[in-house]
């Protein structure tokens, strides 16, 4: 117990743990299968980070971004803590010198995309390393149910095949009850020890308003907001694009950030806003998983969430330091007429009904006429007993 106070000072600066931290620590140290759902800002990445340190070994992260390992990566070596990636970012030589530090036993993480863990000859060289456990991060991506499901992380039963006697973590921020029935199965997690986070997040105010004349909306909120870190979200790259010109012609540091961009301008963008050279980044999804910047004082959905789950996870990159920070969304009937066109054109039928279900949710959140927050709260079966949370639009009528 003492060197695990010790690390938690020495690596990352912390005297005490965020609530679960300490319990969830212990338990993956024991070498125990471990499920983790903690809202944004939490502390996830401490509870697989700290006992890698202390373990014997190398701990492999599966991650989905590659701006993800990145700036997880770059946080740990900064702390001291030998950390590396292995992505198709890297050239050959690169990859090699990754491999070389991995059989030297010099790294203590090694972030991988789920593609790459999945290869062949991938997991031959992992049969050849001391591995300690396994973390399955943004683990809602395993289940079809999750807000961002996808097939490769789907494949991932093959880790408990391949490497039975290793403990695997599994981490996420948003699941409801079914989503974390979903990947507890299919990670084949042999008694898991559960640990599950409260939702709410006093410290954040949610609004929502007709979207009318939404440049102008737009623009009053980030006037309201001079000189502090933003992040407006938008459906489409080209809608981030346009939305980024028009803030920077206004006068406003804004820079645009999505899939379509190089790795280097994203990189350069990202950069940017986690060190204050920009005030604002307008994004697509594509932007925030993982960005560890706690002075996040207004996040704005320019359009309409595909789900509570997208809803709640990107507002909850607001306030990460605990101080008071506002959400706002845009609603308007013609984004859900558009969403909804969308799914009707999907081929899956599964794929249909889930889509159409995830976005009935968003509808009935963003018409209630009941407190936000209880209604986000009761989307994860969490309660909310008080009649005013004196922090969202309709409580403050």
């Amino acid at each position: 117990m003492n060197n695990i106070n010790s690390v938690l000072k020495q690596y990352f600066g912390y005297s005490t743990f965020r609530p679960l931290q300490r319990e969830i620590v212990e338990n993956v140290i024991a070498k125990k299968d471990v499920f983790v759902l903690m809202p944004t800002g939490g502390g996830k990445s401490l509870c697989f980070q700290l006992p890698s340190v202390l373990m014997d070994g190398i701990t492999i992260v599966v991650s989905p971004l590659i701006s993800l390992m990145k700036d997880q990566v770059d946080s740990l070596n900064q702390m001291g803590i030998p950390a590396v990636f292995l992505n198709s970012s890297q050239t050959t030589y690169e990859q090699n010198k990754v491999l070389d530090l991995i059989y030297s036993n010099k790294i203590k993480l090694l972030y991988v995309a789920p593609e790459r863990l999945l290869l062949d000859s991938f997991l031959q060289i992992l049969q050849n390393v001391k591995i300690n456990f396994i973390t399955i991060d943004e683990a809602h991506c395993i289940s079809q149910w999750g807000h961002d499901f996808r097939p490769e992380y789907g494949k991932l039963n093959v880790i408990r095949k391949k490497f039975s006697n290793i403990p695997i973590i599994a981490l996420t921020a948003t699941a409801t009850p079914r989503v974390k029935e979903d990947i507890i199965k299919k990670l084949n997690l042999s008694n898991p020890q559960l640990f599950q986070g409260s939702f709410n997040r006093p410290n954040l105010s949610y609004y929502v308003t007709q979207k009318k004349a939404p440049f102008n909306q737009i623009l009053e909120i980030v006037n309201n907001h001079k000189k502090q870190s933003g992040i407006i979200y938008c459906q489409s790259r080209k809608g981030a694009e346009r939305l980024a010109e028009k803030l920077q012609f206004e006068g406003i540091l804004a820079l645009p950030y999505h899939a379509g961009l190089s790795d280097l301008i994203r990189s350069q963008n990202q950069e940017a806003f986690i060190k204050e050279n920009t005030d604002v980044i307008v994004a697509t999804i594509a932007f925030g998983m993982g960005i560890d910047k706690p002075n996040v004082r207004y996040v704005l959905h320019y359009d309409l969430p595909k789900s509570i789950e997208n809803y709640y996870q990107e507002t909850g990159r607001a306030g990460r330091d605990g101080l008071k920070s506002e959400c706002v969304l845009l609603f308007s009937f013609a984004d859900r007429y558009k969403q909804s066109r969308f799914i009707d054109e999907l081929e899956d039928a599964q794929e249909r009904i889930i889509a159409q279900t995830q976005l009935l949710h968003v509808n009935n959140y963003a018409q209630s006429d009941t407190c936000r927050r209880k209604i986000l709260l009761n989307y994860f079966e969490e309660s909310y007993e008080k009649k005013n949370c004196e922090s969202c639009d309709l409580c403050l009528i």
